[in-house]
């Protein structure tokens, strides 16, 4: 098959991105070498085409195949991730000696975990090899507690002990994941018993030591790939199941046993429920589509199209940033490692081109950010919501599509009013790839364009996102980076890899699900909403929306939403409000939490590669993403940007909150068509404001108050003739 350019650097200009679909390592992520990481890309490879295969052929019962989702997920991610980050070890450097304290650990790990993954291997021995399917009493009563101080005694020691290099595996780690293998066999083995009796009196201390276990291994893994704040607010809410008691007005509950707790918290109430549904399907699935297309390098044509689209603009880079992070983002499930992978490469052109450095960094944490919400994939937020509402998957993303809009308008405009304010100008011609050769090449398009098609033709979710993967791989055999069986082998390897950050983290979001769930704490925040409506619904909604961005700093976005979709949403639904808008009004602050001050990972990120200082380049996305923060209340007080009315209705709030959302822009940027002064400034808020608030007579006061701003700025009036007139 010919190709459509024999050399990308002669035929389409400079190529900008190269490589920007590379997964970067994280601090205390392994780089293995040989047969090591052989052995770990193998299970990967297998942990994806188990996912596939049982997804599009051989389906599961469902807690089984939650249950080794989780189990292949804990066990991949302690081999590739270390419980402290990685110290470089010089060539030839010898490994330091471990000392009594650690030998004394991880005797006590080998001893407790050995034992109990003993007696769990001889109870399925007994029945592959002899059809026993109750072993002797002393196995299931005895394998627990010693798992459990093994365990404990493991994590330990990684905490102590854990920074080596990167190219081995530490030997407590090694029994962690052997440990996953023994909890999971244990539930599998009784899962049948487990489902009538988990969360009850009749729940066994057999099942309480396998939650238990289950609950520090996920906790663990959470604080090794997404920090210690999600870990923190789940251990709150697991403190809260048992202090209850003691806590004042609507906090208060009886409380529970441990026994009870920990089988319910381990049940699709909790653990496999809906996070860890949706991530055991969609993300997976659309994870491994993101990791084809990577393979194909299809993130770099996306990087490349959007600079020879817009680079040659006022301030181009900061343009194509909003394009490509928006797009990358939209696939890649989580605001900093979008940030982290597109934005070393546009936070410096940024920079060169005179934005200041936390301008840059707060620019393409925004657009990271936005690409959450930008339909069809929403960073996994639609699945989850659809898992969660029961909305059907494309009601939603055509629900999203203008609110996503309206955000890109406001940061386009964001941008632009900036580079006109400080007279940027764009990259030269030569410094940017050939657009009339790349848009040769927007078949690398098609396989998002098969995606949507597809989704919107009749086809399940699973089977879209199947073919659109399938169709990734096609589609590269039109570029010079063809797909063959290697290629496609490690990008089944990238994808089990990309996935355990989400894996961990909805497992943990499943545990705070569950604990809510269990004390009804969520049903008693609803009523103390309901009492706050009586005063004020607008006062409700704001403390809804204080609650969405507490409960998502520090979280990656995923976990963000499952969480406030468990406490806040039921809410808003008993205010009366529909429980789509319900649902997307607290995502879209739990996915802003990533640049809200004081907690903004994304925007902490790009100030990292750019080298401000975080709080003020959080200030600064803050300030950027200023939309998205109005626009929930926009499509409280109008449905219809949900696409919910008549399309008259539709287009007429899409057109007013366009120009109100642009005039927002240049209220907080300070120009329009010029610097505006601070009395301009607060007219054109007003202005916007007005616009953003959807009736025809709000539009007409905001149109003129704008008109009045560009008549001043245009000179076609002098202030004079205004005080004049006044008179």
């Amino acid at each position: 098959m010919s190709q459509p350019q024999t050399s990308p650097a002669v035929d389409a200009g400079p190529m900008i991105a190269q490589g920007v679909d590379e997964e970067a390592l994280a601090s205390n992520q392994r780089d293995l070498g040989g047969l090591l990481r052989q052995l770990v890309a193998l299970i990967c490879v297998v942990y994806t085409l188990f996912h596939i295969a049982v997804m599009n052929l051989y389906p599961l019962e469902t807690w089984t195949y939650r249950m080794l989702h989780i189990a292949g997920g804990l066990f991949i991610g302690f081999l590739t991730y270390s419980a402290l980050t990685l110290k470089p070890r010089a060539a030839g450097e010898p490994a330091p000696a471990r000392g009594i304290g650690e030998w004394a650990f991880l005797a006590v790990a080998i001893a407790g975990i050995g034992y109990g993954a003993a007696l769990i291997g001889w109870a399925w021995l007994g029945y592959w090899f002899a059809g026993i399917s109750r072993p002797a009493d002393f196995v299931f009563t005895t394998y627990g507690l010693p798992l459990v101080i093994g365990i404990v005694a493991a994590i330990v020691a990684g905490w102590v002990w854990g920074g080596n290099d990167r190219t081995g595996v530490q030997p407590t780690d090694w029994l962690l994941g052997i440990a996953t293998v023994a909890m999971t066999g244990y539930i599998l083995f009784n899962v049948g018993p487990i489902r009538l009796r988990a969360g009850t009196g009749m729940a066994q201390p057999a099942d309480f030591y396998a939650a238990v276990a289950g609950v520090l291994l996920i906790l663990e893994l959470t604080r090794r790939v997404a920090g210690l704040a999600l870990v923190v607010i789940a251990a709150v809410f697991i403190g809260y199941s048992f202090f209850g008691p003691y806590l004042p007005g609507f906090l208060n509950h009886r409380g529970y046993s441990p026994t009870r707790f920990f089988t319910y918290i381990f049940t699709d109430q909790g653990i496999l429920g809906a996070p860890v549904a949706v991530s055991s399907t969609y993300i997976i699935l659309f994870i491994t589509f993101a990791a084809f297309l990577q393979a194909s390098r299809v993130g770099d044509y996306f990087v490349n199209f959007a600079f020879a689209a817009a680079g040659r603009a006022r301030g181009g880079p900061a343009k194509v940033a909003i394009f490509a992070s928006g797009l990358m983002g939209m696939i890649n499930g989580t605001s900093a490692g979008n940030v982290v992978s597109t934005g070393s490469l546009t936070i410096p052109l940024m920079k060169k081109v005179g934005y200041p450095a936390r301008s840059a960094a707060g620019i393409e944490a925004t657009a990271s950010s936005g690409g959450q919400i930008l339909p069809p994939i929403m960073g996994a937020g639609a699945f989850i919501m659809a898992e969660v509402t029961g909305i059907p998957y494309t009601e939603i993303v055509v629900a999203a599509v203008i609110p996503a809009v309206l955000y890109f308008i406001s940061v386009y405009f964001m941008v632009d009013f900036q580079a006109r304010k400080l007279d940027m100008k764009g990259m030269r011609k030569d410094e940017l790839p050939k657009f009339a050769v790349l848009v040769r090449q927007v078949y690398l398009f098609l396989p998002i364009i098969i995606l949507i098609y597809t989704l919107f033709s009749g086809y399940t979710v699973i089977r879209a996102g199947t073919l659109a993967m399938a169709s990734a791989a096609v589609v590269s055999w039109l570029t010079p980076y063809r797909m063959g069986p290697t290629a496609i082998y490690r990008a089944l390897d990238l994808a089990a890899k990309m996935s355990i950050q989400l894996v961990a983290v909805c497992a943990a979001a499943g545990i705070i699900v569950g604990v809510i769930a269990l004390t009804g704490v969520g049903a008693r925040f609803s009523s103390l909403l309901l009492g706050l409506a009586d005063q004020s619904q607008v006062l409700a909604l704001f403390f809804a929306m204080c609650i969405s961005i507490i409960l998502g700093m520090g979280m990656p976005t995923t976990a963000a939403y499952a969480v406030a979709a468990a406490v806040v949403a039921p809410g808003l639904v008993q205010l009366g409000i529909p429980v789509l808008v319900a649902h997307f009004f607290v995502f879209y602050y739990a996915v802003m939490s990533a640049i809200t001050p004081p907690v903004a990972l994304a925007a902490y990120a790009g100030a990292a590669i750019s080298g401000s200082e975080p709080m003020r380049t959080s200030v600064e996305a803050f300030k950027l993403g200023l939309a998205a923060f109005i626009v929930p209340f926009m499509f409280f007080s109008s449905h219809e940007l949900l696409m919910q009315g008549e399309w008259i209705d539709i287009l007429h709030v899409f057109v007013s909150a366009s120009f109100g959302v642009m005039l927002l822009s240049a209220a907080v940027q300070g120009w329009f068509f010029g610097s505006l002064n601070p009395i301009l400034r607060i007219v054109l808020l007003v202005a916007a404001l007005s616009m953003i608030e959807g009736s025809w007579l709000t539009d007409a006061i905001g149109l003129a108050a704008a008109v009045i701003v560009f008549v001043v700025q245009r000179n076609i009036v002098g202030t004079k003739t205004l005080a004049k007139g006044a008179d």
